[in-house]
């Protein structure tokens, strides 16, 4: 659990991802964040189909959404109500993996995608990477930057109470 950076009393692990990339302590795992959290709340009131990618997944999550042969949504959680360059860059990377027709928005992500040579200099120039330094976290820009590592692709389950309980087949 994340309140801007800052861990949350009570939860097992802070920030970054590297926290929990080794093998489950438990059957569940209890996710909240500054602004991801409501995204999936809201996603998951609108859409049948809600699934939670990454560079690190991007593949994968673009194969799942497009395994349904219907339109598909790509949203950022965004930074505070505002648009945060590492989501859009990431947006761009999964629009384009998922080809065909293009909003305008998604258009532009996969335009600002190509704008950077590598997945690093996307998340180093971003502001959450700048957070991240400044935190001493800047080892997690290298380890998110990655792609394709995982075959996995959580998604939305159910919702239990004002929580969405997001479920993974292990990949």
């Amino acid at each position: 659990g994340e309140r801007r950076l800052e861990h949350i009393e009570g939860f097992d692990f802070g920030n970054s991802p590297r926290e929990v990339a080794e093998p489950p302590r438990a059957p569940t795992l209890v996710l909240t964040t500054t602004n991801g959290t409501r995204l999936l709340v809201d996603a998951a009131s609108r859409f049948e189909h809600v699934y939670v990618g990454s560079l690190l997944n991007l593949q994968a999550v673009a194969e799942a959404a497009r395994s349904h042969g219907e339109d598909v949504a790509v949203l950022c959680a965004g930074v505070l109500g505002e648009l945060a360059l590492d989501d859009a860059y990431c947006a761009g990377r999964i629009a384009e993996a998922l080809g065909g027709d293009t909003t305008d928005s998604a258009t532009a992500a996969i335009r600002l995608a190509r704008s950077y040579a590598d997945a690093l200099e996307a998340l180093s120039s971003s502001r959450s990477g700048w957070n991240l330094r400044r935190h001493d976290m800047q080892d997690d820009i290298e380890w998110c930057a990655r792609e394709n590592t995982l075959t996995a692709v959580p998604r939305f389950s159910r919702l239990v109470g004002p929580a969405a309980e997001v479920s993974c087949a292990p990949g």
